[in-house]
């Protein structure tokens, strides 16, 4: 695979780093479980989007828009990552925010996330959870476009055939890391929601024959449509690479036993893994994402699912702003402990 056939606008920290998480591991009494530190890619705290955002603001730019359009839910990584690469290249930014949660809590949907996209001067506008946010999105595409401007719209998470790309990409880094580091993995395992990372990462390991597992923990859908979604879109971009039929429909594998109530959601299992996280290992994931992926991570571990002579990689989406937005979960809802006293 060449890369630089692509357009791509490098703005991220790469490569980041592997590192083993001792303390975590011994926690477990397991296999040795290392992670990838996609959460320091840059622009913005950093996070899995910045891969994608590379692929898919260069072709923004390769089609002359002074405007990117882009949609998520409430507290969306994918959103405060596009705002602050547009506010780099000097390009407005509009965002359309779904309601997945319905929660009324002013941190959640003012703080966090919402506060940073604000900040890197970035508009929204609201919409209902469960409409059809890409629909929704080309139709104020339009509108802007009516009115003149050079409008590039990007489908929620980044998660289409280009920004796929950059995981694509992550996977050839993450190998040569390995390599270079004489480290054997047996099991990469990350947290799954729009498909893209989940997609890019399969086609790139499938694609040098990394022989390396690849598990995602659902975070949304069901695992029929997970895997329905993350497979379709390994196959358009294994297209795009120039690599058809490298993916099977068996290599798209999703555990969705960790998703609670539903997305944005979090369970205990989630709020202890990010605790666990923060407390033996000094790194911060996020309510959405990350957290749930590691809850995976530390359950299937303790239920003896890996070997104690493995390696296992978790893979950090990053997202760790989110927090931020649902301090009051934590038990740290400073206003309601005032009143309290």
């Amino acid at each position: 695979m060449h890369f630089s056939r692509f357009p791509r606008w490098r703005a991220a920290h790469l490569p980041t780093a592997l590192e083993p998480m001792d303390r975590l591991s011994a926690e477990l009494s397991g296999p040795r479980i290392w992670i990838k530190r996609d959460d320091c890619t840059g622009m913005s705290t950093g996070g899995n989007k910045t891969r994608k955002l590379e692929f898919l603001m260069a072709e923004a730019i390769e089609q002359g828009a002074d405007m990117v359009i882009t949609q998520g839910a409430t507290q969306s990584n994918h959103a405060r990552q596009t705002a602050a690469c547009a506010a780099k290249l000097g390009m407005d930014c509009h965002i359309l925010l779904e309601d997945r949660t319905g929660s009324n809590d002013p941190a959640y949907k003012f703080n966090g996330n919402v506060f940073l996209d604000n900040l890197h001067g970035a508009t929204t506008e609201t919409r209902a959870g469960g409409g059809d946010m890409n629909a929704e999105m080309e139709t104020v595409a339009e509108n802007f476009r009516a009115k003149g401007r050079k409008v590039y719209t990007i489908p929620g998470g980044g998660s289409n055939a280009t920004g796929a790309l950059g995981y694509a990409n992550c996977a050839m880094e993450l190998v040569s890391q390995a390599d270079d580091m004489g480290l054997r993995i047996d099991r990469l395992i990350h947290a799954t929601g729009s498909a893209g990372t989940q997609a890019g990462l399969i086609v790139g390991l499938k694609a040098i024959n990394a022989q390396i597992p690849l598990l995602g923990i659902g975070v949304r859908a069901p695992k029929p449509k997970q895997e329905e979604n993350v497979y379709n879109l390994a196959l358009a971009t294994a297209e795009k690479l120039g690599c058809p039929g490298v993916v099977q429909r068996e290599d798209v594998v999703a555990n969705t036993d960790y998703v609670g109530e539903g997305y944005g959601i979090p369970t205990d299992a989630c709020i202890a893994a990010i605790e666990l996280f923060a407390r033996l290992e000094g790194i911060l994931l996020d309510p959405v994402y990350s957290g749930k992926g590691a809850a995976g991570l530390i359950d299937l571990t303790r239920k003896g699912e890996f070997a104690d002579d493995e390696n296992i990689v978790f893979l950090h989406t990053g997202g760790s702003t989110a927090l931020f937005g649902y301090n009051a979960v934590f038990g740290y809802d400073a206003p309601a402990a005032q009143a309290a006293e």
